[in-house]
């Protein structure tokens, strides 16, 4: 088999690599494999299909990546505002790096992988992990949104439905950037998130 005691985890990288660079449907299991410099008996010593292996792809960059970032990022050692601002000005600079690396702008990997699998019954798999990864993420902005309500440092809302928006705002931008292959589009996600929060007058001077 070889390099067994790392070869799932390359897999995985290897996998999150190829769809996010071009999509699910054009990248197959041999092109993984090839990525990951693992042979395709090992692929299938751990995963049973190309679907497996991108649900448990998803669910190692939430553990591995995803989840610590947020969760710097909405410390509650910051002020609501300060963590939103944060995580908004964050984006920006991802999309600068990954075009660095990769040579264009990749967007959100999660939004990319739902908006193709979405209508495809034999992807419910990532599918349904797609959808939880993305409540999981909500949840972070929802909670900051409601304790700016609570402190008064954005106008009195409902913060599910705000976070919603701001969700959608971010997935939005990001998005257009990957089609006009322009990461500057994002440079103005901050003001833009900020504007939607409407917050209060001093709050708003501060951010």
């Amino acid at each position: 088999m070889g390099r067994t005691s790392d070869a799932k985890e390359r897999l995985m990288s290897a996998a999150m690599d190829l769809v996010w660079e071009e999509s699910y449907g054009a990248v197959t299991i041999d092109d993984i494999c090839q990525r990951a410099d693992v042979k395709k008996g090992s692929f299938y010593y751990f995963f049973q299909s190309k679907a497996d292996l991108a649900a448990a792809a998803l669910e190692r960059m939430w553990l591995e990546v995803w989840q610590p970032e947020l969760d710097a990022h909405f410390s509650l050692s910051k002020a609501p505002l300060e963590r939103l601002k944060g995580v908004l000005g964050s984006f920006y600079d991802e999309q600068i790096r990954l075009k660095s690396r990769h040579g264009k702008v990749l967007g959100c990997p999660v939004a990319c992988l739902g908006s193709e699998l979405s209508t495809q019954e034999e992807t419910e798999m990532i599918s349904a992990k797609l959808r939880e990864i993305c409540a999981r993420k909500r949840r972070y902005y929802e909670a900051t949104i409601r304790a700016a309500v609570a402190e008064g440092s954005i106008e009195s809302c409902d913060p599910a439905e705000t976070s919603l928006a701001l969700f959608g705002l971010i997935e939005g931008i990001v998005g257009h950037a990957r089609v006009m292959n322009d990461p500057e589009l994002v440079r103005m996600l901050p003001e833009m998130g900020l504007n939607l929060l409407r917050p209060r007058r001093r709050e708003a001077a501060a951010a």
